[in-house]
């Protein structure tokens, strides 16, 4: 019997089981959001940078830092814009962006630092870092965006290509990196972006500043930020360059790395040389605290130098004409006890020292470096007389505005003179210490009968930034008597802070204001005690030109400087 033949269906031949691609959720979500929150970090560590560089070389912290955020932020909009033409290559226009980043951020210190330097100008460096810096960061975001959407769109091809995959159902939850989760991915970018701009802000001061310094800290990040742009693009997105692409960014990231490391290597000759040029060949101590930067210059046998930041506050050669100027009108009457804000260079309180009837003096100094300098170092130490090894003195490191708060209620007596030795308020953080509540803090702590000396800038030069001192003591219920001092030795800055030599015009010497204040309604008298030492540089006469001098800079009333509202400006 024949059986019949069974016709069977022709089997399909099984394709050999592909190798399925990694979801972009665990290759590229991770790597991304991290290379994002380093390069937030390094972001915002150019960012201040920027910011306190510029307040060290220029002054004005207020100005300089809304110059800086402004100009930064503004151009991170237009980095956005530009990046629109990147995204048909995003790969290699995010590993070019970040190697330019990295390049531009971390010289941005050494070239400002020179343009100061070397030209005595870094106001346009400064606007002109500010803007590239901006337009780098704002291209980050949407180059990444456009990288991981395509990773999102060819693993979601590669997966809708196999039969054996079913579509999404409805309801289902998006996977990150996909490219109907874009609003998913936007929320990890920023999410990492801000917690990395967090960090970087915490170690710039706390870790990059104490440990590297400015120059090093910034020269460091960039490479750090040239490492992470550059690894991301060349391992996790190796697969969208081309053969030539690859071989473009990898020279260009290693010839950044090899700028920085050349930098970095050279930074101590270069800030020596600069130093060099900004103070000339006599530096002599140099050092950075906690604060500020203090560089002594002269010979050991020589009157010093004193800058703080870059500003001269102590002129060896007429620092007597300051001095003098500021405590001596302020000694006449009763002087047994004395309060010196600021003064940590020991010059006011040597000139406190020298009346017989001074039985204490307390210098309130915030920075403990500057005093140790005036202890230790020959020079200031004879141009101080030992100020601070007289046993009258007690020296306190504290800021003066919380200390005078926590001191007014419980000062066993109050004193009878208070000499404000501060930089001037146009150019410097001190503004707080010029502001009526400040004063209010200083009655409290003065006798019925004290005096108030206060150094409130240059009155020919800065009438405005003086007199509006003036305005401000006088709503704190002190009346002023103004008065100046010039005639300083040619060669140096006009007083305490970094100014032309010669007034506004660049003909004749420059001067000192200063107020002389009294608790209540009645001026005080200027002149000097019956026990004052002998001047050089003052007698009753010429107390009466300076006040005469002073006045001719009146202009039309001022409104106070508060702290919710300071009036001082540069």
């Amino acid at each position: 019997m024949i059986e019949p033949t069974v016709t069977m269906p022709p089997t399909r031949a099984r394709r050999p089981p592909e190798r399925r691609p990694v979801r972009p959720r665990e290759t590229v979500r991770f790597p991304v959001l991290a290379v994002v929150f380093v390069c937030a970090a390094c972001g915002l560590v150019y960012e201040l940078e920027l910011v306190a560089l510029a307040s060290y070389l220029i002054g004005d912290s207020v100005t300089q830092a809304s110059v800086v955020l402004s100009v930064m932020v503004f151009a991170m909009g237009v980095g956005s814009l530009l990046a629109k033409r990147l995204r048909c290559r995003a790969a290699v226009g995010f590993g070019l962006v970040e190697a330019g980043l990295a390049l531009v951020g971390g010289c941005s210190a050494m070239v400002l630092y020179a343009s100061f330097a070397w030209l005595g100008e870094s106001r346009y460096v400064l606007v002109a870092f500010s803007l590239a810096i901006g337009v780098l960061i704002g291209a980050e975001i949407p180059l990444l965006m456009s990288l991981i959407q395509r990773a999102g769109r060819s693993g979601q091809a590669d997966r809708s290509s196999d039969p054996g995959d079913r579509p999404r159902r409805p309801g289902r939850k998006a996977a990150a990196g996909d490219p109907d989760d874009a609003a998913g991915t936007v929320a990890d970018l920023f999410a990492a972006d801000y917690v990395g701009a967090l960090v970087g802000g915490l170690a710039f001061p706390f870790l990059l500043l104490p440990w590297l310094g400015q120059l090093t800290g910034a020269l460091v990040t960039g490479a750090v930020n040239a490492v992470a742009g550059g690894g991301l693009v060349l391992w996790v997105f190796r697969h969208d360059l081309t053969r030539r692409s690859r071989a473009l960014l990898l020279t260009v990231n290693v010839c950044v790395l090899a700028v920085l490391a050349t930098a970095t290597v050279l930074v101590d000759d270069f800030e020596q040389a600069a130093r060099r040029a900004v103070y000339g060949d006599r530096v002599r101590v140099a050092v950075h605290t906690d604060l500020q930067e203090i560089v002594v210059t002269g010979g050991r046998e020589g009157p010093p130098d004193l800058f703080l930041d870059g500003r001269l506050r102590v002129a060896g050669r007429d620092e007597y004409r300051y001095h003098e100027a500021l405590v001596h009108p302020a000694m006449k009457g009763r002087h047994r006890r004395v309060l010196i804000v600021g003064g940590g260079d020991g010059l006011a309180a040597h000139e406190a020292l020298r009346y017989p009837g001074v039985r204490a003096v307390t210098v309130v100094e915030l920075d403990p470096g500057v005093v140790r300098l005036a202890r230790t170092d020959p020079a200031l130490a004879a141009l101080n007389a030992q100020a601070f090894r007289d046993p009258r003195v007690r020296v306190v490191h504290a800021d003066a505005f919380g200390w005078l708060r926590d001191a007014a209620d419980r000062l066993q007596e109050r004193y009878d003179v208070v000499i404000s030795d501060l930089p001037d308020p146009g150019i410097t953080p001190s503004t707080k210490l010029y502001s009526e509540e400040f004063y209010g803090l200083v009655a409290r702590v003065l006798t019925d009968t004290g005096r108030f000396a206060v150094h409130a800038g240059s009155a020919a030069d800065r009438p405005r930034t003086y007199w509006t001192v003036d305005a401000t003591l006088r709503a704190a219920g002190f009346a002023t008597r103004p008065y100046s001092a010039s005639g300083r030795t040619p060669g140096f800055a006009a007083g305490p802070d970094r100014a032309d030599r010669t007034s506004g015009t660049g003909r004749g010497p420059g001067d000192w204001g200063f107020l002389l204040a009294r608790p209540g309604d009645r001026p005080p008298v200027l002149g000097l005690a019956p026990d004052a030492p002998r001047l050089r540089s003052l007698a009753p006469d010429t107390l009466a030109a300076a006040a005469r001098r002073a006045e001719r800079t009146r202009g039309s009333a001022l409104p106070p400087s508060t702290l919710v509202h300071p009036r001082y400006g540069s």
